[in-house]
């Protein structure tokens, strides 16, 4: 008992407070990093306010014209959207190939079902909409239930959707002239109105509505949580009890559906639909705008507002050197340079002690 005693007396005198780390010696770089793994939104956003700052030193007043900043949020509200969908499956540490020729065949299923086959508008729109959640239902199943890697997946039904976009469509364009007078609803996200003197379009509406949902979603909800939880360790994630393949299968079967959203987006952006709009890079610019974006390529951290931000920066870089009348391949340049840097940083981030 005495024992018992001199244990407890000797307790009495030692240190009570729990282990901690010293603040007072940590730098700024550290402190940088912190914030930035904390608020992954921050360096996009950064680099957009530098490049709308440099554009108008050298520009002038001209970039800062209503017309001039509307007209890039009008041509960067297609891939905002298709970069919204990527984001969801970056997130979980896969990448969608296929986004861009899905957005293709859902504006060729629509234009055909309401001018060719004479369908009410509306059920048009429903159908291409079913048409693009149901490719994106495929490429979950492959990749959840298969085990499938994501890049080889999407590489395979990229082919296979695009062969299937010529095969139906003959690669035979809708004019606009015919969807404008049958289908006109089809034309609704082209439709602008004016806020002062700034233009705006229903598209670039849908794409901010589209991208703060997605984030209320991400931030607020269960399902978002396992989104980011599978995509940063899925095995984890796994045994926390979280349903890992219908996580992966909602998210990609959504990806398609809001390609498919992007369809009719570009059904009013560019007039008439062309099948021959698969061949382009749609999904490479999507891609692009995620990660400027600093959304991680390998998965569980990222802000889909940084993708906004990113299609914003893709843009704004555009329409300055077009202003400026530089050579177009500086912009492919400056592209190159922007998703290397973007990817350092977040690899830079990443090793942030939390």
């Amino acid at each position: 008992m005495s024992q018992v005693q001199e244990f407890e007396k000797a307790l009495a005198n030692s240190e009570t407070s729990v282990a901690a780390f010293d603040e007072h010696g940590t730098s700024l770089v550290k402190r940088i990093q912190h914030f930035l793994h904390s608020t992954p939104a921050a360096v996009p956003l950064i680099v957009l306010v530098l490049s709308i700052a440099v554009f108008g030193v050298t520009i002038g007043g001209r970039f800062f014209s209503s017309y001039t900043l509307t007209l890039i949020l009008q041509q960067i509200a297609i891939v905002g959207i298709l970069g919204a969908a990527q984001t969801l499956v970056i997130l979980t540490a896969g990448i969608d190939l296929s986004i861009g020729v899905i957005m293709v065949i859902s504006a060729v299923i629509m234009g055909n079902c309401a001018v060719t086959y004479g369908l009410p508008t509306l059920l048009a729109v429903v159908i291409g909409l079913a048409a693009g959640a149901a490719c994106g239902l495929l490429n979950g199943l492959l990749v959840a239930y298969m085990k499938l890697p994501p890049f080889i997946v999407t590489l395979g039904t990229w082919n296979i959707v695009m062969a299937t976009n010529f095969i139906y469509s003959a690669n035979e364009t809708i004019r606009d002239a015919d969807v404008d007078v049958q289908a006109p609803l089809l034309h609704l996200f082209g439709l602008n109105f004016k806020v002062g003197t700034a233009v705006l379009t229903f598209g670039v509406i849908a794409m901010v509505v589209l991208v703060l949902f997605l984030w209320y979603v991400l931030n607020h909800t269960a399902w978002g949580r396992h989104v980011y939880a599978v995509g940063d360790d899925p095995e984890a994630a796994k045994l926390s009890g979280i349903q890992t393949k219908k996580v992966l299968i909602s998210v990609y079967t959504l990806a398609g559906l809001i390609a498919a959203f992007a369809a009719w987006v570009s059904i009013g952006r560019n007039g008439s639909i062309s099948p021959s709009a698969a061949v382009t890079d749609y999904n490479l610019q999507a891609i692009t705008a995620t990660v400027i974006g600093g959304i991680s390529l390998f998965g569980g951290r990222g802000s889909i507002l940084g993708t906004l931000f990113g299609a914003m920066i893709v843009g704004v870089v555009s329409m300055g050197l077009n202003m400026l009348g530089a050579d177009p391949q500086w912009k492919v340049l400056l592209t190159g340079v922007l998703i290397i840097g973007a990817v350092a940083i977040d690899q830079w981030i990443r090793k942030v002690s939390v």
